[in-house]
């Protein structure tokens, strides 16, 4: 029988839990974030100390490996951190903050802020182009939700728009976009899509004259029934955005327009870091631990 991931040691023990975070933060020891100093740091230690508490001998300030990053000032066990990660990251379709609730023995406001945390960790900065020559990226979008004050109606005139990018036998990137106009789309695609790259679209006109702008540019055209034609299709788009929506309708239900770059954030991390590609949940929950450094998402209550 295999053994739970839920059995690790630093998903039980606390100290276990901040020695495995400090790892994978500091794989070279212990940085200082008010100076930045790696010398002359020592772990303090005594019965009134705070697990994982290090003080830094060059400017004298007391550290934990939550400063600077979105653990920041939380006063979760940094063991309940480390479960709700495995749980988001190990569910292809997300897990919600109700599910987070009753499982890790918080209240809703905290597991629905603890969620916001994680798909911030979980959010890619500083990116290069996707693709490069010879390789393939395909383009397409999709919609989703309501556009507030936008009255239902047929058609996709009230939904937010999503583009996505996905290149073909590895990651994804997605964007929350005004519309489906050439200016609403060609600035996102043509910083993030290598112009050596061959960029595989559907029919859709905004297309057509930025794809010039690449070493190639095939569609295919679904008005007419045609999906593939050789190497050209848009299959692996539409397979990432059945997850995405499967999640968004199935497992959130609801997702506010100010929030809706994070859940991408969330759907874009875990498709790039898939098992096809030889990542486990394990593994996949260490990349987004790393992704915690320089990110900071305070909870704000509005003032009546």
């Amino acid at each position: 029988m295999a053994i739970s991931v839920f059995n690790a040691r630093a998903l039980q023990d606390e100290a276990s839990a901040y020695r495995w975070v400090e790892a994978q933060v500091w794989p070279d020891g212990p940085i200082c974030p008010h100076c930045g100093g790696v010398d002359r740091i020592s772990l303090m230690k005594g019965k009134s100390t705070r697990i994982g508490t290090y003080k830094c001998y060059q400017c004298r300030k007391p550290f934990t490996v939550k400063v600077g990053t979105v653990f920041e000032a939380s006063h979760i066990p940094m063991r309940v951190w480390l479960q709700a990660m495995v749980l988001m990251c190990a569910s292809k379709k997300g897990i919600s903050s109700n599910q987070l609730h009753r499982s890790l023995g918080v209240s809703l406001k905290t597991a629905w802020f603890m969620s916001h945390r994680i798909r911030e960790a979980m959010r890619t900065v500083g990116m290069e182009p996707m693709g490069g020559a010879g390789q393939i990226v395909e383009v397409d979008e999709t919609f989703y939700g309501q556009v507030k004050g936008e009255p239902k109606r047929r058609g996709t005139g009230h939904k937010h728009v999503v583009l996505s990018l996905i290149h073909r036998g590895g990651s994804a990137r997605s964007f929350h976009v005004e519309g489906t106009r050439i200016a609403d789309i060609a600035p996102v695609i043509r910083e993030n899509l290598a112009r050596e790259s061959t960029m595989m679209t559907d029919e859709g006109t905004y297309y057509r004259e930025l794809g010039r702008e690449f070493a190639r540019h095939d569609t295919v055209n679904h008005k007419l029934e045609e999906y593939v034609r050789g190497d050209a299709h848009t299959n692996t788009a539409e397979n990432f955005f059945s997850i995405f929506k499967r999640g968004m309708h199935g497992v959130y239900q609801h997702c506010s327009e100010k929030h809706l770059h994070r859940y991408l954030a969330e759907f874009d991390f875990r498709y790039s870091n898939r098992t096809k590609l030889g990542v486990d949940d394990g593994e996949r929950t260490a990349r987004a631990l790393k992704g915690i450094v320089g990110k900071r998402l305070t909870y704000r209550t509005p003032h009546i």
